[in-house]
């Protein structure tokens, strides 16, 4: 394959891994997980350890089928054609849901700048469709455009967490009674479910790779590479960013906050630093949202190639971009936006959270029972599978009816696919 066909190397691979992980989860959690107290940290803990089991599985199923042209692919050589197809649908209907909270969430930063545009969770809503339709036609330009922006926006949503790291660094050696100085919540083993459930929406993103497979070079050896390396960093990353914030800042006033990374800098280092802070957040976010509008047309690509989806789903343009599919992913979070913009920010916020993560576990679901079928890596397959359980439940029965509602949707799809040719 050539470097038109197949553009992405490690580097550009385990952007695309860092880039779906550090989004909006990093820049909104430690508010939401604020009232949870030591069990947000333990939260964390389990997330983080599971992910990385359910990403060593998709290491070994790439290492064991490099041919695959992404992570449906190898579900269903495990599991058949139509389990493979709710579950590839699944993710799609997640990344969707997911491009209309990292949408909000960049304008709910970029309020920080022009209070006006926070006024209103319709005027917030309006701000996000304008930054959801600009990505989308950069989208339409082509993957190697989009890969570009994607390590330059890695490099720069990174900024802010550092600045968070030398903060926390800086409390640790001058003033390390801060980190004691609030009452926070004990660790309670009843609440662990419900805080993992929103801490694993943070690390939903290092199946990036994989799921672009088609467009990485040597995919058996660059993707479980950027996989593994991107889950590792970006976890340690998290853990001590949240938790340190979460016990350095009273309780309620990191709960209430809508910007609690720019809340926290602003503390420290005065509230110039607070707003440069935001717009990093920001740019996170629009980095997060850039890379998972390509997979907003990928996901389905791979699909139909792969003979899931009817061929016309396969189309692409002149620069192998699947334009419709794009955007009517698109139009579906733009749908979905609107449909919320009158309720409160937070109540959507936390729904989104729950039901995106709740979309996507149903690929790590299908994931670890497709290797256990295949014989491959049995005991990680069998542990990813017990964690992936676990975090569907914290999810809630809400957002896990939801995300089968969603999934079955796509049953006339998979029962036509073979009249469209």
């Amino acid at each position: 394959m050539t470097t038109a066909t197949r553009p992405f190397g490690f580097w550009t691979a385990t952007a695309l891994v860092v880039g779906g992980m550090i989004g909006a989860g990093i820049f909104v959690l430690p508010a939401q997980l604020a009232p949870y107290g030591a069990t947000g940290a333990a939260g964390w803990v389990a997330a983080i350890a599971g992910a990385v089991v359910v990403a060593w599985v998709f290491s070994r199923l790439f290492a064991a089928r490099p041919e695959a042209t992404g992570a449906m692919d190898v579900v269903a050589g495990g599991l058949g054609p139509l389990p493979a197809m709710l579950v590839a649908w699944s993710y799609w209907v997640s990344t969707w849901c997911a491009n209309a909270v990292l949408a909000l969430t960049a304008a709910r930063y970029l309020a920080q700048f022009w209070p006006w545009l926070g006024s209103s969770t319709l005027i917030s809503a309006i701000a996000a469709l304008a930054m959801l339709w600009g990505l989308t036609l950069f989208n339409l330009l082509g993957a190697r455009d989009v890969g570009r922006l994607q390590v330059v926006t890695v490099v720069l949503k990174l900024l802010p967490l550092v600045a968070v790291v030398l903060i926390l660094a800086g409390l640790a050696v001058t003033d390390p009674g801060r980190f004691a100085a609030h009452a926070h919540a004990p660790f309670d083993p009843v609440q662990i479910t419900p805080a993992l459930g929103l801490a694993f929406f943070a690390l939903v993103g290092f199946e990036c790779a994989g799921v672009c497979a088609e467009r990485v070079r040597d995919p058996g050896r660059i993707v479980p590479l950027a996989t593994m390396a991107g889950v590792v960093v970006t976890g340690a990353l998290y853990l001590l960013v949240s938790t340190g914030i979460v016990y350095a800042m009273p309780q309620q006033e990191l709960a209430d906050s809508g910007a609690p990374i720019a809340l926290f800098v602003g503390e420290f280092w005065g509230s110039a630093a607070g707003l440069i802070t935001a717009a990093f957040a920001m740019i996170s976010a629009l980095g997060c949202l850039n890379g998972y509008v390509l997979l907003l047309g990928e996901v389905p690509l791979g699909m139909a190639r792969a003979g899931l989806l009817p061929r016309w789903i396969a189309r692409t343009s002149s620069r192998d971009v699947p334009t419709g599919v794009i955007l009517i992913a698109s139009v579906l979070a733009s749908v979905l936006i609107l449909s919320n913009a009158f309720r409160t920010l937070s109540g959507l916020m936390t729904f989104m959270l729950n039901i995106t993560a709740a979309a996507t576990v149903w690929l790590y679901i299908g994931a670890c029972a497709s290797a256990w079928m295949q014989r491959i890596a049995r005991p990680w397959a069998a542990l990813g599978f017990a964690f992936a359980i676990w975090v569907m439940i914290g999810t809630g029965m809400e957002a896990v009816g939801w995300s089968v509602v969603l999934m079955v949707t796509a049953l006339p799809l998979y029962w036509l696919r073979g009249r469209a040719e």
